[in-house]
């Protein structure tokens, strides 16, 4: 996979240092997940997927003015879209120490000052109301809504990045629309989606 070809197919602009930051973020991730087993990601070539995939929503949604991402792991998709997105504040919600650690690591040696890393469950978050939530491999519809309830009114979108089994897990009453890749059906939950671009 050609990253930045495929990024600039999708139609997304990334800041200029977008790509120096991703290099070094690759590279130290690769050297962290040898010793500390962050992600089962183990080549470039995996890395480069994963990072289209978080990436990829910018193609379809608005920008957020704030962003939290739950169980955001090795930085899926949460610390990937804080370097897209230089203005908008990122919370990172890992309650792993290890992940989190990594995660402040990247934080300071990419001065990411857009980003804030928690080391806590999202349920333990200070209430807080959030543009957009996003969540990616962690738990299903049903309970992230039941743990994002303080982080989120109205307004608030939700994008879960989900498998083939979205259908199954989303009440057709909420407002939401299922937008699908090659591998990735990424399940858009927002009351004014007719607003979206």
């Amino acid at each position: 996979m050609n990253l930045k070809k495929e990024i600039q197919e999708a139609g997304i602009v990334v800041p200029q240092n977008f790509w120096h930051k991703i290099q070094k973020y690759k590279e130290t991730l690769l050297r962290w997940n040898k010793t500390h087993n962050l992600t089962g990601a183990k080549d470039e070539a995996t890395l480069d997927h994963f990072i289209f995939d978080s990436i990829y929503p910018l193609s379809f949604i608005k920008k957020p003015k704030t962003l939290l991402d739950i169980g955001t792991g090795a930085g899926f998709p949460g610390l990937i879209l804080a370097m897209a997105l230089p203005d908008t504040e990122v919370t990172l919600a890992e309650p792993l120490t290890k992940r989190a650690s990594f995660l402040q690591f990247i934080k300071a040696s990419l001065q990411l000052d857009n980003l804030d890393v928690k080391r806590k469950r999202a349920e333990e978050l200070e209430p807080k109301i959030y543009d957009l939530i996003t969540s990616r491999a962690v738990t299903d519809t049903k309970l992230l809504l039941e743990i994002s309830q303080t982080l989120r009114d109205d307004n608030t979108r939700l994008l879960f990045y989900k498998g083939e089994k979205v259908f199954d897990e989303v009440d057709a009453s909420l407002p939401h629309k299922v937008i699908i890749t090659n591998n990735r059906h990424y399940l858009l939950i927002d009351k004014n989606l007719k607003d979206d671009k």
